[in-house]
């Protein structure tokens, strides 16, 4: 593995040096009404995606390392994330739900395939990722996610401020909860890094359990909500320029890719450190008890 990071380093460099000239670049129309500023969009909602994939993921383990515990409570989080994939995939094709699903510009067929790809990410990061692997694999996608966040925190008010006239809208919906969602997992950071407390660890996947929820808070909120922010032009009754959203998808695949290694080099780096820490703490358990030991026969003979 160690020799495949160098070549899909060198891969990753030309796909993200590819997308940076296909959206930059003269291959793509300049938008009719925002002009060359649409161009943001390119690294804008990749980092969105991204981000959202990889609180998802980190969702995914903070629940698996929550539930090891017992027996029990792993067997009950894999029936209920089984039957939310069911109710979820039936409920897709229900008319009265499909219904309101077309009127947001949604088709069911994706609902039906989203629901089940986040089961199968589920199952899938469980099964990579045994143990105390879940929460190396925790913190590690919160850090990351945590970069592609802030950058969207930045390159939107950037976007805003030719188009709406404003670097920023303090009563959009989606904006405020982009922020807060930022802000959960900055404090999700810290409390790792600065707790040492034993339960630092537990309450650290409840947190993130928590802050999760506010992802779907964040996607659909355009939806519900009549905010700043424009309705989606994917998957939201809105329309895209084919070669628009061609340079878009190539760009969130070089974002992936580089997120991808970004963690796999983090995680490395997170098993190492606590490898350390835990030779540490067995070298000084070993010194306390070989330092107990010396001094017994003093003890002894001052008797």
């Amino acid at each position: 593995m160690k020799r495949l990071f160098p070549i899909l380093s060198v891969l990753t460099a030309i796909l993200l040096a590819y997308a940076l000239y296909l959206a930059l670049g003269k291959g793509t129309p300049t938008d009719a009404l925002q002009g060359d500023v649409y161009r943001i969009i390119y690294y804008h909602v990749p980092s969105a995606w991204t981000a959202f994939l990889l609180f998802f993921i980190n969702f995914g383990a903070s629940v698996q390392y929550l539930a090891r515990a017992k027996a029990s409570r792993q067997a009950a989080a894999k029936w209920i994330v089984i039957a939310v994939g069911v109710v979820g995939t039936i409920a897709a094709f229900v008319p009265r739900v499909q219904q309101q699903l077309t009127s947001y510009g949604m088709r069911p067929s994706a609902m039906a395939t989203t629901v089940l790809m986040i089961v199968a990410l589920y199952f899938l990061v469980g099964w990579l990722f045994p143990g105390d692997r879940l929460d190396v694999l925790a913190v590690t996608t919160a850090e990351v996610g945590v970069v592609f966040c802030t950058i969207v925190l930045v390159t939107g008010p950037i976007w805003a401020r030719p188009v709406w006239g404003i670097w920023w809208a303090p009563g959009d919906i989606r904006l405020t909860s982009t922020l807060v969602l930022w802000l959960i997992y900055v404090s999700y950071l810290v409390l790792r890094r600065f707790s040492n407390s034993a339960q630092t660890q537990m309450l650290a996947a409840a947190l993130a359990v928590f802050g999760a929820l506010d992802v779907p808070l964040v996607y659909f909120s355009i939806w519900f909500f009549r905010t700043q922010h424009p309705q989606p032009v994917i998957g939201g009754g809105g329309s895209m320029d084919p070669r628009m959203l061609h340079v878009l998808l190539i760009n969130w695949m070089a974002f992936l890719c580089f997120a991808f290694l970004v963690c796999w080099s983090r995680f490395r780096l997170e098993l190492l450190q606590r490898e350390v820490e835990e030779a540490h703490a067995m070298e000084s358990l070993a010194g306390a008890d070989a330092a107990s030991r010396a001094s017994l026969p003093l003890s002894r003979s001052s008797k």
